[in-house]
């Protein structure tokens, strides 16, 4: 059902740097931007959403993927309670200094890609902001708080940003998941714009993809800028993760756009030396 875990705790770091961050990744250049002391368990909350992610979007059962996710929720409750099984667990345990205050945000994360499960569409922004606040803004909040000042007030500025992340994401992503039955594009927003769930399964690109593109881009773009902007002063030089991902982004999205949002047939992404250097300013700017 999952990995055995290893007997070294050496090697649990290395397996959530293998889950988490492959080199060249958008998530290892953020994750190196972090204090290195901290990193080991940034890494482990990355390589957790990962697990997770794979659990729902990498099965062509859902029956599967249930059985699978049933298993990460008791697995999330044994972790907060301190008795993790899972080599991502074994890390996140040895390297978070209050992990039973995590519990939430496990819950929350679990529950959001149990929604892969329910739901492939979304009738409306807010149903999809619902999703999203799970998976992106709950998760963020918890990266934020491994090496925020006051990571008891972290949530109110590090969710905003990590629904912020999603919306890029889905902009990146549209081609893959829509292969995959998902599409992360509001049905309204789709009928506004004239485009049906068949033309993004079937590749058809077209002027009203293209608006229809300029206009998630847009939204993802600007989500990006205001949640950057309102991340506290005090806290700007503690993210450097988090805003190295922003700007890999709002870069990214500059970069489809240049490519005319040719996203369907294709994953557009930054080269690594693009991403290194994006990622280490970004992370030097205060």
């Amino acid at each position: 059902m999952s990995p055995s875990p290893t007997s070294a705790p050496q090697s649990f770091d290395e397996y959530c740097a293998q889950k988490a961050a492959p080199p060249g990744s958008s998530v290892y250049y953020a994750l190196r931007q972090a204090p290195a002391a901290r990193q080991p368990l940034l890494t482990a909350l990355y390589a957790l959403r990962r697990e997770l992610e794979e659990t729902v979007k990498d099965v062509s059962d859902p029956t599967i993927g249930r059985t699978k996710l049933a298993w990460w929720q008791k697995e999330t409750a044994a972790l907060a309670a301190g008795q993790p099984s899972h080599p991502v667990s074994h890390a996140l345990v040895a390297h978070c200094r209050d992990i039973e205050a995590e519990g939430p945000m496990l819950r929350s994360l679990v529950a959001g890609f149990e929604m892969d499960l329910d739901q492939a569409r979304y009738l409306d922004f807010p149903n999809l902001t619902r999703y999203i606040e799970r998976v992106g803004g709950a998760f963020a909040a918890g990266v934020a708080r491994a090496t925020a000042r006051e990571p008891q007030r972290a949530e109110t500025w590090a969710s905003t940003l990590g629904n912020a992340l999603m919306l890029a994401q889905f902009v990146q992503e549209l081609g893959n998941d829509a292969r995959h039955g998902r599409i992360y594009l509001p049905i309204d927003e789709l009928q506004r714009f004239g485009v049906t769930a068949s033309d993004l399964i079937n590749r058809k690109y077209g002027p009203s993809f293209t608006e229809l593109m300029r206009f998630q881009t847009n939204r993802a773009r600007e989500s990006l800028r205001t949640a950057l902007a309102g991340i506290p002063a005090a806290e700007r030089a503690t993210q450097r993760t988090l805003r190295a991902q922003a700007a890999l982004s709002l870069s990214l999205l500059d970069e489809i756009e240049r490519d005319e949002f040719q996203v369907l047939h294709q994953r557009i992404a930054l080269t690594p030396i693009r991403k290194l250097w994006i990622a280490w300013r970004a992370a030097r700017r205060h």
